[in-house]
């Protein structure tokens, strides 16, 4: 049997093309190490290999904090980043200069179902949305042992004077007050970074001001105070002896179990609580890290982080794909399941009905017109990186509070000036 020259070349490339489709892709993924980051995308990728069998992932962790932000920063300047990655929202999304080293995602069918209050935290300086969100957002303020409260006869303290008054008699009772877990710094920055709703209550120009250089925390009381409290917990003496070396999942276990009253943490640890500590899960509650004025009561909340693709990437398309699905409300609702730890920022996307009493307690500031504010981080792109270490030694008596403010304010300029902020 004879064939023209032009049948075979077209047998020929329908045979290529059809290979090339069925070869396979492989998308590599770096998350960080968190319990909830690890469970939500393990549902979110088992799902999507299932709907496309000839896609595979190959995940790699990383640590978090400062040293996270570097290994984030390093890997997309020099091109070796993974195919999808998972980092803040925010300020700290706009330090990776977005515009040059993350695909655009504005031609995504996903991004309408994605919620106003999350594209902005991923959107360029050119107007481009880069982000998809990964994981619930999240309440920042202080676990409580619900058991010890009860026992004790306490009730959730809607002012600092209150929540300090509760530490006192929590200490009496011969347990740890407030659970402080050094050894991991980043967690040494809840009491100042989670004060922010208590800081625009008092001072509702202080985002923009600040990142115009017309207001400092050092300067400015109401800001300071976060570092304030950090030093009055320590000078009262209610936290555990090992708060230097204590880490992460020690504060966890600590307020879970009831070895400890409180735990300054974002609400992402409930879902490592729920995966270690089950049956401890109920003794769980939460509540916002208290202000001045018991009338002003509300929740600073941090956006999740979000999944981003590299420019550089060589699979750039078909990770895409994949954080296109990641928007749906499809995966939205199994991350939920499996990590049902907040509100999702994906349009009509359902909790569960069982969630733990710790996210019931969270909701409530969802739902009051007012009761809840972004971090700082969320309002202005200004965050500096020393601060976990700042705050480290504010919380073990090395500095004082006010020197601690001042410093910080020091430790801004450098970042501000990087991002050609004006007046700088």
């Amino acid at each position: 049997m004879k064939f023209a020259k032009g049948s075979i070349l077209a047998a020929a490339l329908v045979a290529l093309s059809s290979s090339i489709a069925h070869a396979g892709v492989t998308l590599s993924v770096l998350i960080d190490t968190n319990p909830e980051s690890i469970a939500s995308l393990d549902v979110l990728t088992k799902a999507y290999k299932a709907k496309n069998p000839d896609v595979s992932f190959d995940v790699e962790q990383r640590a978090g904090g400062s040293e996270g932000d570097n290994i984030v920063k390093t890997r997309l300047a020099t091109g070796e980043m993974a195919d999808v990655f998972e980092y803040n929202s925010g300020s700290l999304f706009q330090a990776l200069k977005p515009e040059k080293t993350l695909a655009d995602f504005s031609d995504l069918k996903s991004e309408a179902n994605v919620r106003d209050i999350f594209r902005k935290v991923v959107t360029g300086s050119d107007g481009k949305v880069r982000g998809m969100p990964f994981g619930p957002a999240m309440g920042g303020g202080i676990f409580y042992n619900r058991k010890i409260y009860a026992d004790l006869g306490l009730k959730v303290p809607k002012t600092w004077a209150e929540f300090m008054a509760n530490n006192e008699k929590i200490k009496t009772a011969g347990k740890v007050a407030v659970a402080q877990t050094y050894g991991d710094t980043w967690t040494s920055q809840l009491f100042v970074l989670a004060d922010f709703y208590n800081v625009q209550a008092q001072v509702p120009n202080f985002a923009a001001d600040y990142t115009a250089n017309k207001a400092k925390y050092a300067t400015t009381p109401a800001a300071q105070r976060g570092f304030e409290h950090l030093e009055e917990v320590f000078k009262a003496k209610v936290s555990n002896a090992d708060f230097g070396a204590a880490k992460f999942n020690d504060g966890l276990r600590m307020v879970a179990t009831g070895e400890a009253g409180h735990y300054p943490m974002l609400t992402f640890g409930i879902g490592t609580i729920q995966q270690n500590y089950p049956d401890n899960l109920k003794d769980l509650g939460f509540f916002a890290q208290p202000g001045e004025d018991a009338a002003k009561n509300g929740l600073t909340i941090w956006m999740p982080a979000a999944l981003y693709v590299p420019a550089k990437s060589k699979n750039v398309a078909e990770a895409k794909k994949f954080v296109d699905w990641v928007g749906s409300k499809e995966a939205c609702e199994l991350m939920a399941k499996a990590v049902p730890s907040g509100p999702y920022l994906i349009k009509d996307c359902n909790l569960p009905k069982d969630i733990p009493q710790a996210v019931a307690d969270m909701l409530p500031y969802f739902d009051k017109d007012g009761g809840t504010a972004p971090a700082l981080e969320f309002l202005s792109p200004i965050k500096g990186p020393a601060l976990e270490q700042i705050t480290v030694e504010v919380g073990s008596g090395i500095r004082s509070a006010k020197d601690a403010a001042a410093l910080y304010d020091q430790d801004v300029q450098k970042q501000a000036k990087q991002l050609g902020l004006p007046n700088w």
